[in-house]
């Protein structure tokens, strides 16, 4: 059940895997990363920072569990002070500033609802007034509410999964842009979905599209400011959204469809975010790139 790293190539103190979980299940969205069994990876511990966000400021849509939860990790062992926007996961976000400050760095816990267009301008407003200036916009909240037919998708629904996934988007990097200078960067979660499409996520899908052109123009149009856009495409992730959204008989065998037969933990897409947020991306603007377990995607 546990394959060890080196099977895929390479050593790590967190040494075993997990190729299938447990059947499980919670009723809500967001899910709680604390009553997940096992829990995900957020952090690896041979993974040690070189500065390479030495001092920036990063606010992390999403951060207080999954992949933003592993990413505002990183990104604090680079040196970076994060705020983390999430809705109402108050144990998971907690365990996530622990982490954080316990790596000597700074977090801001900012609880709301980033549906609402004043809260997303509000959290920027209260990021910069915490630190002074804002470096690293991450966009990463996300929903996903399976239906086998697009007739199951209820207008609430559609309204629910885009106001959560696409539009925080524009409203963030609207109150986001006066504060960036050239250097800074912009990171969207997009997702393997919107190359591959999903029969079950239709709208989720969509919305991951989305991001996709959202990313390519926004990076044209600010491309002479020196602000860098660019995404991250996950493939199938052990995080809170999975255990939430899909059924307890088909989390048990998760990522099993991709070449690596398994899915991935939070702490393996956390490098590409310092990637993109660091100067080693200094010639990458517009583009996606992909952490999926081996899915070909066209780009």
């Amino acid at each position: 059940m546990y394959p060890r790293y080196p099977y895929y190539g390479y050593k790590t103190k967190c040494e075993e895997v997990p190729i299938s979980f447990p059947a499980q299940h919670q009723d809500r969205q967001p899910g709680m990363e604390y009553l997940m069994v096992p829990r995900p990876i957020y952090d690896n511990p041979q993974y040690i920072g070189s500065g390479k966000l030495r001092d920036k400021v990063a606010i992390i849509t999403g951060g207080d569990s999954g992949i933003g939860r592993a990413v505002a990790v990183a990104f604090a062992k680079e040196g970076a002070d994060v705020a983390i926007a999430y809705l109402d996961e108050h144990i998971d976000a907690e365990e996530t500033k622990q982490v954080i400050e316990s790596y000597g760095r700074s977090c801001l816990l900012l609880p709301g609802d980033l549906r609402d267009e004043l809260w997303c301008r509000e959290v920027i407003q209260r990021t910069v007034a915490c630190y002074g200036k804002l470096d690293v916009l991450v966009i990463n909240q996300g929903v996903q509410f399976p239906q086998a037919s697009i007739r199951q998708i209820s207008r609430q629904q559609l309204e629910d999964t885009f106001r959560t996934n696409i539009y925080p988007n524009f409203f963030l990097t609207q109150e986001a842009l006066p504060h960036l200078q050239p250097g800074s960067t912009i990171i969207s979660t997009t997702s393997v979905t919107a190359y591959a499409g999903h029969s079950l996520l239709v709208d989720y899908s969509a919305t991951k599209g989305a991001i996709v052109s959202f990313t390519r123009s926004l990076s044209l149009q600010l491309v002479s400011s020196g602000i860098r856009v660019n995404a991250v495409a996950p493939g199938p992730i052990w995080t809170p959204l999975q255990v939430s959204s899909y059924s307890a008989e088909y989390i048990t065998t998760l990522g099993s469809d991709t070449p690596m037969r398994r899915a991935g933990q939070p702490f393996e897409l956390a490098p590409t975010y310092v990637y993109l947020a660091s100067d080693d991306s200094s010639y990458v603007t517009g583009q996606v790139l992909h952490v999926n377990g081996g899915t070909m995607t066209e780009t």
